[in-house]
């Protein structure tokens, strides 16, 4: 009998305490959330890099609270599907998609003019799009593709943007980052790695430029009620990683599922923090700033260089011919 005890303790006990444990700490690995009621309707965002992932889910989001959204993305068939979901699924018809690639500084260029021609305000921006861990491969202008997306891409939006978002003050700007910061520098001797090229170091140079670009325009935007803040999405479970060649095996991803469902943030929570510093009433003022679940949290010792923030931007503005 105490046999038959021990075994269906083994079947059962362990297992349920196991299962137990996963699920704790996969709502921990969630990470925080963004609760507060908000209305947006009148606002006016943009959303680069929205037709999947956690930018398709603050679209949702924003679309749900009422705001007016475009959705910039190069896709043009994923994107007008993806709005065509949003709208159905937020009965919101002021979704609409805008093409923008921004490894091409025309496209830039070309999406900023259409959306002046269609609209005279811009309440918030959300530089969300981003490429990760790819191959060497160059933008149209010839820069390293991800310092050339991920940061001067959205460097020349943002510049070309900005009259809009002085004259809609109270403003915001949001740039998604990483934690990824934390690995990177700035190379400012070979900034378009064409002397040698890392995947890893490429895409930790262009997230810590992201937050040198937050913190240098905080200082130059002092003044006109126009913010703007960085921030760490999470590990997510998004397209980001689709370049990680060991995740394209299919053996692989099968057996290490599991541990992604474990530990892997879903892009609605993935999205959280960006609707948190976009929407957040309290953050009204608050510029300058690195969000990670949905709270404050410390930059790099590299990203807190003032110097390497100001010679950053001069070099952007020579890259990109944005004054």
């Amino acid at each position: 009998m105490c046999c038959l005890t021990d075994c269906l303790c083994s079947c059962f006990v362990w297992p349920a305490l196991i299962g137990i444990a996963a699920y704790f700490i996969r709502k921990y690995m969630q990470g925080g959330k963004f609760e507060k009621q908000t209305d947006e309707t009148g606002k006016v965002v943009i959303v680069t890099g929205s037709n999947t992932g956690i930018g398709k889910e603050t679209v949702l989001e924003l679309a749900r609270r009422g705001a007016t959204v475009y959705m910039a993305c190069r896709d043009k068939s994923r994107a007008e599907q993806a709005r065509l979901e949003v709208i159905r699924e937020t009965n919101n018809q002021n979704i609409f998609f805008r093409e923008l690639d921004l490894a091409s500084l025309d496209s830039v260029r070309k999406f900023v003019d259409e959306f002046k021609k269609e609209q005279s305000k811009l309440d918030i921006l959300i530089n969300n799009a981003g490429i990760m861990l790819c191959p060497h491969m160059l933008t149209k202008e010839g820069f390293e593709m991800q310092l050339g997306v991920n940061h001067m891409g959205h460097f020349l939006l943002t510049i070309l943007l900005l009259d809009l978002l002085k004259k809609s003050s109270p403003s915001r700007i949001v740039n998604v980052s990483a934690l990824a910061h934390v690995d990177g520098s700035i190379n400012f001797d070979d900034l378009n790695s064409e002397k040698s090229y890392s995947p890893r170091k490429a895409y930790g140079q262009s997230k810590l430029a992201n937050i040198l670009f937050t913190r240098e325009l905080a200082k130059r935007l002092e003044g006109t009620n126009v913010t703007v803040n960085a921030l760490h999405p999470g590990v997510v479970e998004t397209e980001l990683s689709r370049h990680v060649t060991i995740f394209n095996n299919p053996i692989f991803s099968f057996l290490i599922s599991p541990l992604i469902w474990l530990i892997f943030k879903t892009p609605k929570n993935g999205a959280q923090t960006t609707l948190y510093a976009a929407l957040d009433p309290d953050l009204n003022g608050v510029t300058g700033l690195y969000f990670s679940d949905c709270k404050p949290k410390e930059v790099s010792a590299a990203a807190k260089d003032a110097n390497a923030a100001k010679r950053l931007w001069e070099e952007s503005e020579k890259w990109t011919k944005a004054k």
